[in-house]
């Protein structure tokens, strides 16, 4: 096995297991087995299970984080350029949109969505502490929009309806394929473009709303 598929092999593995039995509840030897490779191989690459996560977060959210970065730094210019005030559904839309896409971007999308639904809703905080570390950048200009875009609310209002758009953000996420609703079953699977139209306006008007 080459060393590029070995990595890789064991990052795929992680992601999985990870998410399935989150950080604590899986071992070393259980990622070593699922992946195809020895214990070795797994200190030679990551030195450690902690920087192995940080190695699966980095993978995924660093691409992510690059086009959430991108629309709202847009956002903000477009605004100087037009000389009009920034669109708060703008702000919103700029994460709202390449999150609930990233879905559907490669066949383990899923499970490091379920991985990071784990780790927001756990009580240990080893991962989501690796997690918000990394979001900080977007999550700061994301504030800095709101900021100029309501000027008549509190930051304190803003940053909290801000991390309340996250967490409904990642409820969506987490359930979005299996959501029970009542006795006779479920709710058909929506697909990308039509959660985007339901949740944006969602969190549009919780920003928005009065104080």
């Amino acid at each position: 096995m080459k060393q590029k598929d070995t990595k890789q092999n064991i990052l795929d593995a992680a992601e999985e297991l990870f998410a399935v039995d989150g950080y604590h509840g899986t071992s070393l030897r259980t990622i070593t087995k699922k992946a195809g490779v020895n214990l070795a191989s797994v200190n030679y690459h990551f030195g450690s299970k902690e920087e192995l996560v940080v190695e699966v977060l980095r993978r995924r959210l660093v691409p992510l984080n690059e086009s959430r970065i991108k629309k709202l730094q847009k956002v903000l210019l477009d605004e100087k350029l037009l000389q009009q005030p920034v669109g708060v559904e703008a702000i919103m839309r700029s994460f709202i949109e390449p999150t609930l896409k990233f879905r559907d971007a490669s066949p383990g999308a899923m499970s490091f969505l379920s991985l990071i639904g784990r780790a927001l809703a756990e009580p240990d905080d080893t991962v989501r502490k690796k997690f918000a570390s990394m979001m900080e950048p977007v999550f700061h200009l994301m504030l800095e929009g709101l900021v100029k875009a309501l000027p008549g609310y509190p930051k304190e209002v803003l940053f909290w309806r801000l991390h309340f758009t996250i967490g409904a953000t990642s409820h969506t996420l987490r359930c979005i394929d299996n959501v029970p609703m009542d006795k006779e079953g479920k709710m058909g699977t929506l697909s990308t473009e039509k959660l985007v139209a339901m949740l944006l306006p969602f969190v549009t008007a919780g920003m928005e709303a009065p104080l």
